[in-house]
């Protein structure tokens, strides 16, 4: 994959292969996140609308966590764990794969932006300021 202005057709899944997806990157800027839960799986937000994402296959194998809120739907596979995408809170229609679940995928292709979840009322905004909310 090169970063590029062009769009770029990728797959990805979960470590044990029944969850598979394909997504199309016409953004290569992904966010770290510091928060509680993202901190702990090793999340790495890509946002993707749903127009740019599909489910090749696995849909009955994912299982859903949500807290708090209950807005952010935690989508993982029930075989592995891995959290390879999910709904988040801040763009709840859309989709926010984590980097780290994509094939063959070099991180130097994409910006990579430090965001403070831990204080997530606080900086949501610089999130939903990051794509527009369709």
């Amino acid at each position: 994959m090169v970063n590029s202005q062009s769009s770029v057709k990728v797959q990805g899944g979960c470590h044990c292969g029944a969850v598979r997806f394909e997504a199309v990157i016409d953004k290569f800027e992904a966010i770290n996140c510091n928060c509680s839960i993202c901190h702990k799986k090793g999340f790495l937000h890509l946002l993707v609308s749903p127009k740019n994402f599909t489910l090749i296959k696995g849909e009955h194998t994912l299982t859903t966590y949500t807290f708090n809120t209950h807005t952010a739907q935690h989508i993982f596979c029930s075989i592995c764990g891995i959290h390879s995408f999910y709904r988040p809170r801040s763009h709840p229609g859309w989709f926010d794969i984590n980097l780290n679940c994509l094939d063959q995928v070099n991180l130097s292709d994409f910006e990579i932006k430090s965001f403070d979840g831990q204080n997530w009322e606080e900086n949501v905004g610089k999130i939903k300021q990051t794509r527009p909310n369709n």
